[in-house]
């Protein structure tokens, strides 16, 4: 018989409840008719939202949402999406099949959202077709409490009160579909961008976009350039790295050997974990920065006889397996990825790049 001792003495770290956190991109049915129908559908909904979607959600209580992308970030303009909704431009999302997106779910939308499910947003700002004006503006209208006109403008939308958005990512994959960056030209765009990142009197998390899975040297150049050229610029809390394991046969095809196969792709979480934070840990050795991975899971083929940009596919009890060791992963490893860290733990004040 199989014994497990624990040892009670010998504690890892503190789960960090954020890790349980989930990811909403306008891509396929993911916002329009899978969370959002509107508040004139004939399907039940709170304020456009669908009340089979809240229920769920409330009764998995994610801590934390990130919004509105994945690659659709950056490529997403926050000002289309407030307003009167009849108002709102329409325009092409040009990551995925090129369909129009009506702006109908913005800001104010997202936020009710996380609101009603008992989340926390987290806002992924457009580095990649973007300007700094247009983050710093975001953050204004989301979070100060005066009278300026951003102000103004999101009482006008419905919020008279700052929506107190916290957490809040500078780019998604710059490494890729956000613009290609390489990792120096990044970390220079991700320094200029965070620099006016201001909480207006709140404390904010800022995340820098992180490796393509587990890739060290975009993770150890980034830090280097950091280091070397900005050695005292703390308004950085998290970073990012996204893992997705892919596939072994197809979604719902498989064989025994490939049902393990694709178990064991998932488990390489676990050194990206351990080599990101090493990797991490040679610049940053107090931690200061959190190891994050914001997206994960498993990719398989499109589902025939869908739009093959929507990336349909459906999930098997092999999916909740990787989804189950992935979670276990991140906390035998609680020391190391935090998904996102207690702000009230972050060095400085954000908005102030000598952590003041």
């Amino acid at each position: 018989m199989t014994q497990i001792t624990i040892n009670l003495l010998d504690p890892i770290g503190t789960i960090n409840p954020n890790i349980y956190g989930h990811f909403a991109e306008h891509l396929g049915r993911c916002i329009y008719d899978g969370i959002w129908v509107g508040e004139d559908s004939p399907i039940p909904n709170t304020d456009g939202f669908r009340d089979d979607v809240i229920a769920a959600l409330r009764r998995l209580k994610p801590p934390v949402i990130r919004w509105p992308g994945g690659c659709f970030a950056d490529d997403y303009h926050w000002q289309d999406g407030i307003g009167p909704r009849a108002d709102r431009p329409r325009r092409i999302n040009i990551h995925w099949g090129e369909v129009i997106d009506t702006n109908a779910v913005g800001t104010q939308e997202f936020v009710r959202f996380c609101r009603l499910v008992g989340a926390e947003p987290y806002i992924c700002g457009n580095v990649g077709s973007g300007t700094v004006r247009e983050l710093r503006d975001w953050v204004e209208y989301c979070n100060f409490a005066g009278d300026s006109s951003w102000a103004q403008q999101r009482a006008a939308d419905g919020s008279p009160a700052p929506l107190d958005v916290t957490y809040w990512g500078v780019g998604n994959e710059n490494w890729g579909c956000g613009g290609h960056f390489s990792p120096e030209d990044y970390c220079a765009e991700f320094r200029r961008y965070a620099s006016f990142v201001r909480g207006f009197g709140k404390s904010l998390f800022v995340i820098a976009c992180g490796p393509p899975s587990n890739d060290i040297e975009w993770t150890t150049r980034f830090f280097r350039k950091l280091r070397k050229d900005y050695w005292d610029f703390r308004n950085i809390h998290g970073f990012a790295a996204h893992y997705y394991c892919g596939t072994a046969g197809t979604a719902t095809e498989y064989t025994v050997d490939q049902w393990y196969q694709l178990i064991a792709r998932g488990l390489e979480m676990e050194p990206l974990v351990v080599q990101q934070r090493a990797a991490m840990d040679a610049f940053d050795p107090q931690r200061r920065i959190g190891l994050i991975v914001d997206e994960w899971g498993t990719w398989h083929p499109v589902e025939e006889g869908t739009n093959p940009r929507f990336l349909y596919q459906q999930s098997t009890l092999r999916d909740a397996l990787v989804a189950a060791t992935t979670l276990d992963i991140f906390n035998r490893h609680a020391d190391k990825v935090v998904m996102l860290r207690d702000v009230r733990a972050a060095p400085g004040r954000a908005g102030d790049p000598h952590g003041g």
